[in-house]
Formats: C-alpha cells, structure tokens, sequence
C-alpha cells in the first residue's frame, strides 16, 4: 500500500512537471476618486479603490453617457495642479494590453466649462475630446488604445488644454494576446493603435458589453448613408447563439465566444458606410462576418467585392468557403492611409441577392513616442522635490513626450542613436524656488544651459556639477549659495558663462577657474564678500582650516576673559589701599594723646622703684611651696 502511494505521489508530480500552467491574463480597474475598493452590478465587477496618481481631487461624478460604468466618484485636476497629472502603475506584467479611460463631469457642463484636454499612455498622445463629447451618448465617453507595456509600469496622463478641468471616472488596464491585431507591416512595439469606431452592424443603439471582457461596440448608424436608423427596407438578420472564431481572429482571448448580428440589404445591390475620421492618418480597418442565414447552406451562393474609399481591396469574398463553414467567423484587415475627413466601406454583391457584415472595427495607428532616458527622468524628480517646484508646473509623466507637451523649464533633445530624448536645458530663473541643489543633478549627463538665477535657493554648490562636461552655461547668480566655490568647477572645459554672483560664497576662486579669464568665458563672482583670489576681488590672506578659526577664537575669548579678571582684581586693591589711608588720616589726634598718656606712666613709675627699693634680706625670705 505504501509503494503504490509513493508511486501515485511520483506520477502526479511527474505530469505537473510537464503540464504547462495556466496563468490568468493580467486585469487592473480603478474606479477613481473611490475611498475603497467596490463591485458594480449586474456582473459584480471588482474595481480597486483609486491609487496611483500624481495630484488632483475626488469629488461625486456625473456620467456622460450611460455605456460608462455604473460608477459614483471621479478624479479631477484643476489647472492649479499643474498642466500634466498622471496614474503611474507599478509591477504590470511585460505584455500587450488594452488600456480604456472613461471620462467624467464634475457638474453639468457648458460651452464654457466643458472640460476639454488631451490624453497619452506611456509617453504617446492617442487622443483629444472636442468640443461637445459630453452630450454625446455613444462611444466618445471613453478613450481605448492598444499598446506594449515593456518597463513593468503603466503611464496615463491628462493634459491641460486650458478649457475645463480634465476628469476621470474609470481606468482599465486589460492584458490581451500579444499577437493581437497584428495588421502587418509596421506592427509591434513602435505602433500604438487607438480605437476610432467600432459598429456592431445591425444593432439601433450603442451598446456596453455586459461581461467588461469584450469590447465596446458602436450602434449600426452609418449604413447606406442613412443618419436615421429604420428608414430604409434593409433586412436585419440576428443570431442568439454564440459563434466560434476560427483561430486567425484577433480577439482579446484566444477561442472567445462572438455572438454575431448580420446587416444585410434587399433594395440596393451594396452595403456603404461612411465614417467622419481624422485627415492624413493611417488606419487599420478589421471587418468580420459570420454566415447564418439559412437560405445559404454551401460555398458560392453568395459571393462579393470589398472597396474602401473607391478603391477595391478585396475581391470574391465568400464567407463560407473563407472560413471554413456555416456559423464560422472570417475577419478581414486592411492598412489605408486616409488623406481626407471620410472613410467609405462599400460591399458590392457578385453571387447572391445582397451582402452582409456582422462588425466593424478601425484603429487609427499612432507611432509610438520614444521615451526619456530613465535616469535622466529619476533625476528631474529628485530636482523636482529638492527645489520645492510650485505645483503650477506639474512635472508629471515624461519631460519631453509628449511633444505637445513637454515640461516647462525643460529642453529636449532626441537622441537617433539611442532612440531616446535627453534633457540639455534648465530654464527655472526667477520662479520663486527654494530648498537647495541635489548632487542627482549631475546624472543630467547632456546638459549644456543652465539658469536657476534670482531665486532663494540655499546650500552649497554640489560639487558633483564638476562632472557634467558638456555644460555650456551656469548661471547660479542672485541666490542664497554659501560655502566655497567648489574645485570640480575648474574641470568645466565648455562652460563659456558661469554666473555665480550674488550669492553668500566665500574662499579663494578655484585656479583652474581665474586662468580661463582670458580664453574668452564669461566669469561673474562679484557680490560674494567672502570671495578672493582674482583680479576684481580682494587679496586672500593666509588660508586658516575652519578649526584654525575656532582656535584663534576660543583664545581671543581667553585673553579677554583674564584681562578682565586682572583688572577687576587690581581695581578692588587699588580701592582696599585708598580705604586704609582715609581711616588713618582720620584717628592720628588720639593716638598721639595715648602715646604722651603711656610714657608718662612709664616714667612715674620709674621713679616710685627707686624710691621703695628694698633688698631680700629686708623683706624677709622667699616662701616656697
């Protein structure tokens, strides 16, 4: 018995070793401004409390549309903020992923406080709400793009545009297969695909997928040119029952179940839609059928041609014979390049009475922007903070992309070979800024222009700055620096200007420094009384260390301390003495009476002796005892 569990046991872990484990794709839904975490009905969607983001407020939300979540609070960010806010989001799996944002509104909008801003995911714009997004009950509520997320975290900022306050309701950050979508050509990480419509063909309304595992699918109201839907004779054909993709369909989960509706036409011999896009952009159109009618039941019964903008891109379609099947699914891609504000779809019938189409899907296909160099961002951060910036410059998400919207203050430049932008500017002169300079600055490797000049920055000069060889210009002027001027400094081959004037510097100007006066740089160190050592100020005296000081100091405080002490003992003899010879000059009468007084006596009795003098055998012997 024990050797056949011992064998069981062994089996088991040798086909655990060999069965592939199955891991959930990665989903991530925020319902912003939310204090804790909440589920929605009537699917019990788990949604995390907000976290995440880099400034703003919560308040209670006004949904503009209701395929937005059923969900009460929203984030905003007043312009007092900054211009740029975002939601980092750390230890995202390396992976494709579908990133939708939900738009809110704080109140009722007007045209006046409609709010109006632009958005990017990780350093990419993908999108800007125009004008009158929020009385539209359709599809502009939400933004979604397609996108790689390779640096294990996920970057959404909202940008200011001036018009309104930027306000979120919801964020989701849905894994999906990284094949997906793959249009070809161009395809990867370098492209962004942001969803410009999607039609669930045949259906009266716009529709929010019930399960939030879908997609979100547009209403049927651009067919045949038709702005009113139902006003035509077209036959709608639905389906309830669940069709299975075949495996070329680029669905968000592999083998996922579509439930199909079909628009077909009987009065016109094609099907048209026509869609308002943006000009001069390149689209990715996905098409997808699925034969059910059940007047088809074999290939070439109904057969036709696919043109998009007049010009034929795809030609015999047959649904059956492509698919492999009735009730099969077929998706169909095409890449055009759009020069004008329309795109037209037109299904021209071959074989058969009309044709049909279950879906439409475009997505604009956006380059992806290159990124800043990491440290160099990690190092703004650290100046960021340090320096105390006013919240009005925002300084969140990536100082250089977008390049719509870059960092104020900062200068950009790209970098062909790395594929990466690096800063080579600091513009912060005059903004009010305090604290002091971190040593981190000089991890902004490429900086050539400086300027943190008439400012209340203290603290010494890091002498870190020394190793920033491209530097050009340094300007530190009208600030509150004390201490030295620091060696590095001399090491400083390409500066041309450095500005270090009106500040608390003391200490003798580095050599390196004063020889370069005459090569052509710009030197400034006046206003700095401790200075000395080039021709424009003073002479330095014999250098004594800091110690040296505080010696000299104590002794000082020494020597003054004891010739108090001998003064004040001196003075207090002095008064002693004074007092003695007052008190004597004040009894001489009467001392000189008692010494007349005591000779006197002294010489009565002198005489008395001499006249009683008696000799011992007159006064008898001596007694003894």
């Amino acid at each position: 018995m024990e050797t056949k569990m011992k064998m069981l046991i062994f089996l088991l872990v040798f086909i655990a070793a060999f069965v592939p484990s199955y891991q959930a794709p990665y989903a991530l839904r925020i319902s912003c401004g939310a204090r804790n975490d909440i589920h929605t009905q009537p699917t019990n969607t788990f949604w995390y409390r907000d976290f995440g983001y880099s400034g703003g407020y919560f308040t209670n939300a006004t949904r503009p549309s209701f395929i937005t979540p059923p969900l009460h609070t929203l984030r905003y960010f007043p312009l007092s903020e900054g211009p740029e806010n975002c939601y980092h989001i750390d230890r995202v799996p390396h992976g494709h992923y579908s990133i939708r944002v939900f738009f809110g509104l704080v109140s009722d909008p007007t045209f006046d406080n409609e709010p109006l801003f632009d958005i990017s995911v990780e350093g990419t714009l993908v999108y800007s709400l125009q004008s009158g997004w929020s009385n539209h009950d359709d599809e502009q509520a939400f933004v979604e793009s397609l996108v790689f997320l390779e640096d294990g975290t996920a970057s959404i900022c909202f940008h200011s545009t001036g018009h309104g306050d930027p306000a979120v309701l919801s964020i989701e950050i849905l894994q999906v297969g990284n094949n997906a979508y793959n249009f070809g050509p161009g395809w990867g990480r370098g492209t962004v695909l942001r969803t410009h419509k999607r039609l669930s063909c045949g259906a009266n309304s716009p529709k929010f997928d019930v399960d939030y595992s879908g997609n979100h699918w547009g209403g049927d109201r651009f067919w045949n040119s038709i702005d009113t839907f139902g006003q035509s004779s077209d036959r709608v054909l639905t389906t309830k029952n669940s069709i299975k993709l075949s495996p070329n369909v680029p669905n968000y989960y592999p083998e996922a179940l579509y439930q199909t509706a079909l628009m077909s036409t009987d009065n016109q011999p094609d099907l048209t839609y026509t869609m308002d896009v943006d000009p001069n952009r390149n689209y990715s159109i996905w098409l997808h059928f699925a034969e059910i009618d059940p007047s088809v039941t074999g290939e070439g019964q109904r057969v036709f041609d696919i043109s998009i903008n007049g010009d034929t891109e795809f030609q015999g379609i047959d649904i059956v014979k492509m698919s492999g099947g009735i009730n099969r699914g077929l998706v169909l891609n095409k890449t055009v390049a759009v020069s004008g504000r329309s795109l037209t779809i037109t299904l021209d019938p071959v074989k058969g009475s009309h044709t049909k189409i279950s879906a439409i899907e475009i997505f604009e296909i956006v380059n992806a922007e290159a990124k800043t160099l990491i440290e160099e961002v990690r190092a703004l951060q650290k100046l960021k903070s340090a320096l105390g910036l006013p919240l009005r410059f925002g300084w969140n998400g990536d100082p250089c992309v977008p390049q719509q919207h870059p960092w104020s203050g900062v200068d950009c430049q790209f970098d062909s070979t790395k594929v990466k932008w690096f800063i080579d500017g600091l513009g912060l002169d005059n903004q009010g800024l305090r604290g002091f300079l971190p040593d981190d600055i000089s991890k902004l490797t490429h900086l050539q222009h400086t300027n943190l000049s008439e400012n209340s920055i203290q603290g010494h000069i890091p002498s870190s700055l020394g190793n920033i060889a491209s530097l050009q210009v340094l300007d530190l002027s009208y600030n509150f620096f004390n201490g030295s001027i620091p060696e590095s400094l001399g090491g400083l081959t390409s500066v041309r200007i450095l500005n270090l004037n009106g500040n608390s510097l003391s200490g003798r100007v580095p050599a390196a420094l004063g020889g370069r006066l005459l090569h052509r740089a710009s030197f400034n160190f006046t206003d700095n009384e401790g200075l000395c050592g080039i021709p424009g100020l003073r002479t330095c005296g014999p250098h004594l260390s800091a110690g040296a000081k505080i010696g000299i100091a104590l002794g000082a405080c020494a020597g003054l301390l004891l010739i108090a002490t001998c003064l004040t003992c001196w003075w207090k003899r002095r008064h002693n003495i004074l007092r003695s010879q007052q008190i004597a000059a004040r009894g001489a009468p009467y001392a000189k009476a008692r010494t007349h007084y005591s000779r006197d006596v002294q010489l009565t009795r002198h005489n008395n002796g001499h006249e009683n003098a008696r000799t011992a055998a007159e006064n008898g012997p001596i007694l003894l005892s």
